[in-house]
């Protein structure tokens, strides 16, 4: 028998739906041959004892009977017993060899369908829009993509075909107890009922459970995602002792849970324990008493006392493999809730045109939910120009630009936004991304070398890996590692300082080259005589580009050719430096006050 994957790990990831399902329908052949040879010994068993050691005519199918002449009658296997030992062993082997077959496909289904799984899963949550990203945490996010699809694949591997087993062996074993003796199947099954009704109750009440243990993991693992990610923080301001009490309440709240599970366990596993030795004492002594007085064989009590033994344990599984199918169940259900979530679909008909970079807003509107962060904004930004945003936390700032590159999408009616003309809703997603470089106050980087983290968009010779680095102002400070641009920064960039880690992000953004350019607040961690620096640099590197600043600092802004204002979530005026400070509005304010803050330092 050759398998679909040929043994091998690649051949398993490239198993295709079909070799699935072939693999399945091996695995419910070897199920069937596992039970139908394990079930075939205690019939001979039987044989023996009644009619070869013992003097009861073999009452046996046709072709047992005409096997047993074809080799030489009752008369020989009564002389060499060896015979039906060797039937014995022979069908042992067989039925282990179908046991080793059909663990060794399940463990090969259960990989492939966790790696499609994961697969699928990974590739799902990367299409998601960014306001599903908002709402959900990382750590239970994980958790879904681990624990979750661990529990499915658990399920696969030891319990799919395990239930396929015990439903067979239950069958069966039935039909071979009542083709013996009606009167001992009776009583063999009549606990059967009780058990079969306490492992469906058993499994109803430990589903509950499971579920709540579920999301208790999903939430430690939330504390602790953002434990590990804040370390600096939680140092700084001498909160350990706070962090380590909420991870602790998670934790409790998560061992309650197991703790609550592990006693319906023993509860279930000790009333099973107490059931099923019931059942078989109640079989020993019908049987006893039926064989004292000749109403059945020995040879076939035994046969009925093993196929009750070997039907016993499967039904007394029943309810673990409940409980194992209670938190796949739920696995499932946390697993679809990330796959029903809706992905970022562009139409058909998406436009991939060439973006030089004029930017427009016509009375754009925009709120989360009913909280409305922009209103009735327009202007014009055209390739080459620089405009400056300049507003109050929460005027909507970062919003704007997140709307730019379709992080946030426009419902209609509110509004219209144009990349050369084209409204961006028909533009693709990727495409439109791939030409607007967006470097944000507290930029991510990657846990690898400064080098990679650059190049992260786009692949860079020497040479222009360092004129980015030097319109950043960071190439001086990477020379000065000891590995250089080799250097490998930690998660998120924590060995690097803020004012590093802006700038390296920049130098990420200029690697891309794009026509459109964006810095939110991206120079906040560096001093003013660097931030100067690197707006001069700018100017010169991208004077075809459309530049967005957003800063606070009216020094980063002056420079723009224009300058938007906003207040109170819509546009309060927009203009040059010298227009605004002509108009003695909000920028002129926040102008003269930052200017007075910075003589009070001097003098």
């Amino acid at each position: 028998m050759t398998l679909p994957w040929k043994g091998t790990r690649a051949g398993l990831i490239a198993a295709s739906a079909s070799d699935r399902k072939f693999s399945f329908f091996i695995c419910c052949i070897a199920t069937l041959g596992t039970v139908g040879f394990s079930l075939i010994n205690p019939q001979i068993i039987r044989y023996t004892i009644d009619s070869v050691i013992g003097s009861i005519p073999l009452a046996a199918p046709a072709f047992v009977s005409n096997l047993v002449e074809s080799m030489g009658g009752l008369g020989l296997l009564r002389e060499r017993l060896w015979i039906c030992a060797i039937f014995i062993i022979g069908f042992a082997l067989l039925a282990e060899l179908f046991n080793m077959t059909r663990s060794f496909i399940v463990a090969e289904m259960g990989e492939t369908v966790a790696w499609k799984l994961l697969n699928t899963l990974y590739g799902h949550i990367q299409k998601l829009p960014w306001s599903w990203h908002v709402k959900c945490q990382t750590g239970d996010i994980i958790q879904r993509c681990t624990t979750d699809v661990d529990n499915i694949r658990n399920f696969i591997q030891q319990n799919l075909s395990e239930f396929i087993r015990t439903v067979c062996i239950f069958i069966v074993s039935v039909i071979m107890m009542f083709s013996m003796d009606v009167f001992m199947s009776i009583v063999g099954l009549s606990l059967v009922p009780v058990i079969f009704g306490f492992s469906f109750f058993y499994f109803s009440r430990v589903s509950k459970n499971f579920e709540r243990a579920e999301v208790t993991e999903g939430q430690m693992q939330a504390v602790a995602q953002e434990n590990y990610t804040g370390v600096r923080v939680v140092r700084a301001f001498g909160r350990e002792a706070w962090e380590m009490k909420k991870f602790s309440e998670k934790t409790l709240a998560h061992a309650n849970n197991w703790i609550n599970i592990g006693k319906m366990l023993g509860i279930f596993w000790g009333a099973g324990d107490i059931l099923s030795g019931l059942q078989l004492a109640v079989i020993i002594a019908a049987g006893i008493f039926r064989s004292v007085s000749g109403e059945l064989s020995p040879g076939t009590f035994l046969a009925f006392y093993t196929y009750s033994n070997m039907m016993i344990w499967p039904i007394r599984q029943l309810g673990r493999m409940l409980s194992e199918l209670s938190k796949t169940l739920v696995a499932t259900e946390r697993i679809r809730e990330v796959l029903s979530a809706e992905p970022e679909q562009d139409s058909t008909d998406s436009l991939q045109p060439e973006i030089k970079g004029e930017i427009s807003f016509e009375n754009v509107n925009f709120a989360y939910g009913d909280n409305t962060v922009l209103r009735d904004v327009s202007f014009t930004l055209k390739p080459g120009e620089t405009m400056a945003i300049l507003g109050a936390t929460g005027s909507g700032k970062s919003s704007l630009v997140h709307l730019i590159s379709r992080l946030y999408d426009l419902e209609e009616g509110n509004g219209v936004i144009k990349i050369d003309g084209i409204d961006i809703r028909k533009i693709a997603r990727f495409h439109l991304r791939k030409n607007i470089g967006l470097c944000l106050q507290e930029p991510f980087l990657f846990s690898k070398t400064i080098a990679e983290n650059i190049c992260a968009s786009c692949q860079l010779e020497t040479a222009g890996l360092q004129s980015a680095a030097e319109t950043a102002m960071v190439h001086e400070t990477i020379e000065g590692f000891s590995d250089g641009y080799n250097t490998i920064i930690g998660e998120r960039g924590v060995t690097l300082s803020g004012g590093q880690k802006q700038r390296v992000a920049i130098a990420r953004m200029l690697a891309a080259n794009t026509p459109v350019m964006i810095f939110d607040d991206s120079l906040s961690a560096v001093d003013t005589d660097t931030d100067a620096k690197i707006r001069a640099a700018l100017r010169k590197r991208v004077k075809d580009a459309a530049v967005i600043i957003i800063s606070h600092r009216i020094s980063s802004l002056m420079q723009a050719d224009k300058i938007l204002v906003l207040k109170n979530n819509t546009v309060e005026d927009i203009g040059s430096h010298k227009e605004l400070m002509e108009r003695e509005g909000t920028y002129s304010r926040i102008f003269k006050m930052q200017a007075d803050g910075l003589e009070e330092k001097e003098g």
